[in-house]
């Protein structure tokens, strides 16, 4: 019965741990990234966050504003039996303008750029293989840099699921719940669009 204990409490701290894999990205505005590989088969959790830079444990006006070195980002956590590094890097290319130096969309300024983060050499290759790739399909160099990972600082509580969230918010449409207005600031910003125009039939959630 110890062994069959034994066996099980191992088999279940083996499962963990095969979760807990996780690629940190940035790709413009985190709601987005958030909303789209939320939805990813084999991704459990996606966190808002910054990364990249300087300041300790930065806000949202600071990293945007300007002058922390920070990227807008995300840590997505998923199951690698279910899905790899390299699957959820070539979906993350497929789904930003990986050829904008300047930020995505309509989103401008350096938080706003592209980046991924890698833990360790397996990360980094994976990413340099779909950055390549990405290339190749593209015609065009990617600008988007493969950067070693750095501290990653969890956003605001109010910027974790604000794509689905129910509290109302004063936009330029009036108040809103959060889930209209992300909507509404996601179709204005254009990103589907571009990525569709990039990608076509690649695009990873524009279609």
């Amino acid at each position: 019965m110890f062994r069959h204990a034994l066996m099980a409490t191992t088999c279940l701290l083996f499962a963990q741990a095969a979760q807990a894999d996780e690629i940190v990205v940035a790709g413009g505005c985190f709601w987005c990234v958030e909303a789209d590989f939320e939805r990813v088969p084999g991704v459990s959790e996606v966190v808002s966050g910054y990364t990249g830079g300087t300041v300790k444990d930065p806000g949202y006006k600071q990293v945007t504003k300007g002058g922390t070195g920070h990227y807008e980002a995300v840590r997505i956590d998923y199951d690698s039996a279910k899905v790899s590094a390299k699957q959820l890097f070539d979906l993350f290319f497929r789904s930003v303008d990986p050829l904008d130096e300047g930020g995505q969309f309509c989103d401008r300024g350096d938080s706003y750029r592209t980046a991924i983060f890698v833990s360790d050499p397996a990360q980094r290759q994976a990413a340099e293989a779909a950055k390549a790739a990405a290339e190749k399909v593209l015609g065009k160099p990617v600008v988007t840099p493969i950067l070693d990972r750095v501290t990653f600082w969890e956003a605001e509580d109010y910027h974790q699921d604000y794509y689905k969230g129910d509290n109302r918010v004063l936009t330029r449409f009036g108040a809103i719940r959060q889930r209209d207005a992300y909507k509404k600031y996601r179709d204005a910003c254009g990103r589907d669009q571009r990525v569709k125009q990039l990608w076509g039939k690649a695009a990873a959630f524009a279609n």
